[in-house]
């Protein structure tokens, strides 16, 4: 099984979770380096807990099942150690 298909396995035991927020992620690429690059979707690209969620869950998800993969990235997430950094606005009204 290539590394595409393990990754993707992983993110499927997560993909539930995501779902019933609203959310949910896709692979965007996996470079020569086995670099994972994440794109998270729905509700789960602006909420302000994204970061957490991909850090405690798709990152350990894909890391535990892919030993190979040397990073697991998110492209639409700012680092929360970033200075610049900003919290995504509350939606108001509903």
């Amino acid at each position: 099984m290539e590394i595409r298909e393990r990754v993707e396995q992983a993110l499927e035991s997560i993909r539930p979770y995501l779902e019933t927020d609203g959310g949910n992620v896709s692979i965007d690429e996996i470079t020569g380096d086995n670099v994972v690059k994440l794109k998270l979707l729905g509700s789960c690209a602006s909420c302000a807990m994204s970061i957490m969620t991909f850090k405690a869950g798709l990152e350990q998800a894909i890391k535990k099942a892919v030993p190979e993969v040397t990073a697991v990235e998110a492209i639409n997430i700012t680092d929360m150690d970033d200075p610049n950094a900003t919290m995504p606005m509350p939606r108001v009204g509903g």
